[in-house]
């Protein structure tokens, strides 16, 4: 169900649409839950009081230690392999130093590109795109505002949802 074979979460999509009353929102998220056809699960209410706003705003603790490992190991791949394409174009290309120690420069561009498929693992496990989307609920329950969330499993149901709370008034941020 995940739409980013890189992450391990059912729901890589979020918004967070910002009321300012709990009743409009409250109002918005029963709205949009029978208008896009949303499990209870996908839409969650923030309250300026709210408890437990962190597990809801990323609620798959175990998809994000999944997306840790699944960054990682696919990403390190494909760096190897692209590191070994590399290699093999610059010994195609006959390049001095490729040439006069094959075994050596296969090893360290193939090394050099998983190293690099790790690092940009470790950039989609931290998940920069949703600061924005965590900030915007903590700013708002700040000046005493309520959010409402959506959990999309799709860029299509998060475009969807960020359209319909956009035309109810609410002030939406979304993750990529």
């Amino acid at each position: 169900m995940s739409d980013n074979a890189i992450t391990g979460e059912v729901s890589n999509s979020k918004i967070a649409a910002v009321f300012d009353t709990t009743a409009a929102a409250r109002a918005a998220a029963a709205a949009v839950a029978q208008a896009l056809d949303l499990q209870p699960a996908q839409v969650q209410v923030i309250t300026p009081d709210e408890p437990h706003a962190d597990a809801k705003l990323e609620p798959e603790s175990r998809g994000i230690w999944r997306t840790i490992v699944v960054a990682h190991l696919r990403l390190c791949i494909v760096g190897a392999i692209v590191g070994a394409l590399v290699f093999a174009l610059m010994m195609w290309l006959g390049v001095l130093y490729i040439v006069q120690s094959p075994w050596a420069a296969g090893l360290v561009m193939t090394g050099f590109g998983a190293l690099a498929g790790l690092m940009l693992g470790g950039l989609v496990a931290l998940r920069p795109d949703h600061d924005r989307y965590i900030q915007a609920t903590h700013d708002a329950m700040a000046e005493r505002r309520t959010t409402v969330l959506v959990h999309a499993f799709s860029v299509e149901q998060k475009n969807a949802a960020a359209d319909f709370m956009s035309a109810r008034g609410g002030e939406v941020t979304r993750t990529l």
